[in-house]
């Protein structure tokens, strides 16, 4: 089985790559183009789930959640799919579309501070 990016989802990453929120579109212009030091890839599938942004290079996987995680079964769902990936080896950090919005500066240093440690 293929674990990155499975052909049968190729049109969900396509379509979640044209309608992503706009934290989604912050974010991604802060840490395109290795502004990092890293290459990021968005909309990237792993095993069967497709996660918003991935760095190979420190398996960093990196998810901006919207209101509607905060419910019973996203919360759920998201606990089933962060063990997945965990299990697979890779790192996952959350923020929330209010804290790309209002703390983008402190997300980026996070960021940084996690991929200095992890390289």
């Amino acid at each position: 089985m293929k674990f990155f990016n499975k052909k049968e989802q190729k049109i969900i990453r396509q379509n979640l790559r044209n309608q992503r929120s706009k934290s989604e579109k912050i974010l991604w212009y802060k840490i395109r183009n290795q502004q990092l030091g890293v290459k990021f890839r968005r909309q990237h599938g792993i095993g069967n789930y497709v996660v918003d942004f991935y760095c190979p290079e420190i398996g960093l996987i990196v998810e901006i959640d919207g209101a509607t995680h905060g419910g019973q079964n996203e919360v759920k769902y998201d606990n089933i799919r962060q063990k997945y990936l965990k299990n697979k080896g890779l790192k996952v950090k959350r923020y929330r579309n209010v804290d790309v919005k209002n703390n983008l500066e402190g997300i980026l240093e996070d960021l940084i501070e996690f991929i200095e440690k992890n390289r």
